[in-house]
């Protein structure tokens, strides 16, 4: 079966964020106002096969454990979604 996954990596919300930190800073400039907060992460878009939604969804948390997410700063979040075939 082939499946997708749309995964959100982001920053803890504890930790400071200096990229959103220098976009809220510069939306002035812009003349945008009331915005106070921006957080800026990271999307990743995989496609993979396996047997089964349960064997996808251990691909793709191993592949954000291991490799896409620093788990010391970052968290993620993932949608999987069966692909139809034909």
């Amino acid at each position: 079966m082939k499946f997708t996954a749309e995964i959100d990596v982001m920053p803890h919300k504890e930790l400071l964020d200096p990229q959103g930190k220098a976009v809220v800073n510069n939306l002035s400039h812009l003349e945008l106002s009331g915005i106070t907060d921006v957080r800026i992460g990271r999307h990743v878009s995989m496609s993979l096969e396996a047997a089964s939604e349960a064997e996808a969804r251990q691909k793709v948390e191993t592949a954000c454990q291991k490799l896409l997410a620093n788990p010391i700063v970052e968290s993620y979040h993932f949608e999987l979604s069966q692909l139809q075939e034909g």
